[in-house]
């Protein structure tokens, strides 16, 4: 929702649509480089050599740190996310907030240079600290959308926006990856050079265009002076909530599926780096040639599964993109044992990893009312981090009963078949037409 103050700015202004796709260009290193590819198992590396991590007297699982540390960057969103939210919707100062957000996320993860030896706690602190800035800064980044792109060029603008982040998330992994491999003598030290490197690389761009290219915008609306930011907040997600529920039920229903099934994609990828490491030993240097593969295959991905959904509906393509989903997790826990069947495993993933993003998105966006995407977009956000630390926990406690990752990777099973049971019986016609959508020849 916009008001007739911020209305005064036009939209696809070319310079400010560049900075603003050039965001996800810049913080896509933390993305891919820190928490897809190397932290997980240098952490790993680190602890093991420590006898796990010392936690005020109890004792983490090498195995079991950064899964939870992953899942303590969740629930802290959760808590935090809500309140920059409605800070960003009630204040004149929106785009300072993302960029001070932006850049506790860029020095947190510059930090990480300096964690070695028994600095693994430090290290875990900075990524939950690094996280947690990207995190909100996210949010923010994402509620522009409505205020820089007219409606007929949103999708468009949206999917260019990750298209840049894939891109500029991949070209720095390759860097990293020539780096490892000339500093062969020095691994140490080359992944911590592309730990903190990722750092320096979100700052630099988000500095040079996003901070120029994006115009400050009014408030879009005014909170009421007598309540504090905590309650307003609060009553003001719930409110969202509330009208959902009663309004588009069905709506409701799908966005309890996709928090369920998106927690189990986002736990694959945040973990895989780790399970390949620690129960195949596979090299850093292969790792980021795998993450590579899967950071560009995620396009085309991405694209098929767009075509899929204009043939079949995008109900029933997202439905079998996540049956290979669980396909794959049944795969790593049954025959993954080697590196040549990791690179079996990848190619797949990637597919349908670009395709479950994509379509979860398009098809939520094609459920909720026309004059409150902005509304509705913004809980979606919020919602989708409300589950998203339990993956990572039920991994990490498994792990720790058990210290196994291949047993750990078995709780994942259960996310993807709840989130198919619940997705299945969606019937996104009647939600298209409570939100006064007209539905096409292809909804089901």
């Amino acid at each position: 929702m916009t008001s007739a103050a911020t209305d005064r700015f036009d939209r696809d202004n070319p310079s400010e649509l560049f900075g603003w796709k050039m965001y996800d260009w810049a913080w896509s290193a933390f993305s891919t480089t820190v928490v897809t590819a190397l932290l997980g198992p240098y952490l790993f590396e680190l602890a093991e050599d420590n006898g796990g991590v010392d936690f005020f007297g109890f004792v983490i699982d090498e195995g079991s740190f950064f899964p939870l540390c992953l899942s303590l960057v969740a629930f802290l969103q959760v808590l935090i996310l809500p309140i920059v939210g409605s800070i960003a919707d009630h204040t004149d100062h929106r785009k300072s907030l993302m960029l001070g957000l932006s850049y506790l996320g860029s020095v947190m993860t510059g930090l990480l240079f300096f964690v070695t030896g028994e600095r693994v706690l430090a290290g875990g602190i900075l990524f939950v600290l690094a996280g947690v800035g990207f995190g909100a800064a996210s949010v923010i980044y994402n509620s522009y959308l409505p205020d820089i792109a007219s409606p007929e060029n949103r999708d468009a603008v949206s999917s260019a926006g990750f298209a840049w982040g894939y891109l500029g998330g991949g070209l720095w992994l390759g860097a990293n990856f020539v780096l490892i491999t000339l500093m062969s003598d020095n691994v140490g030290l080359a992944v911590r050079l592309s730990l903190g490197g990722s750092g320096i690389w979100a700052l630099l761009f988000i500095l040079l265009f996003p901070q120029r290219r994006i115009r400050s915008r009014p408030a879009r609306r005014t909170k009421p002076a007598d309540v504090g930011w905590l309650r307003f907040s609060t009553g003001s997600v719930l409110g969202t909530l509330r009208r959902m529920r009663r309004e588009n039920p069905v709506t409701f229903r799908y966005l309890m599926a996709y928090l369920v099934f998106n927690d189990g994609v986002q736990t694959v990828i945040a973990v895989a780096s780790t399970f390949a490491a620690d129960e195949l030993g596979v090299e850093a240097s292969t790792l980021l040639l795998v993450v590579l593969l899967i950071q560009f295959l995620a396009i085309p991905g991405a694209l098929l599964f767009g075509k899929a959904a204009g043939r079949f509906g995008a109900k029933k393509s997202l439905s079998w993109n996540l049956v290979v989903w669980l396909g794959l997790v049944v795969y790593a826990y049954a025959l993954l044992d080697s590196e040549t069947k990791l690179w079996v495993l990848a190619v797949p993933l990637a597919l349908v990893l670009g395709g479950s993003q994509a379509l979860a998105r398009s098809l939520f966006s094609q459920m909720i009312p026309s004059n409150a995407e902005a509304e509705y977009f913004g809980f979606y956000e919020i919602a989708a981090r409300g589950t998203s630390w339990l993956g990572p926990a039920a991994f990490g406690v498994v792990n720790q009963i058990t210290g196994s990752q291949r047993q750990a990777i078995l709780s994942l099973i259960l996310f993807f078949v709840v989130g198919l049971a619940l997705l299945v019986p969606i019937n996104v016609r009647k939600a298209m037409l409570d939100a006064g959508q007209q539905p096409g020849e292809m909804v089901l």
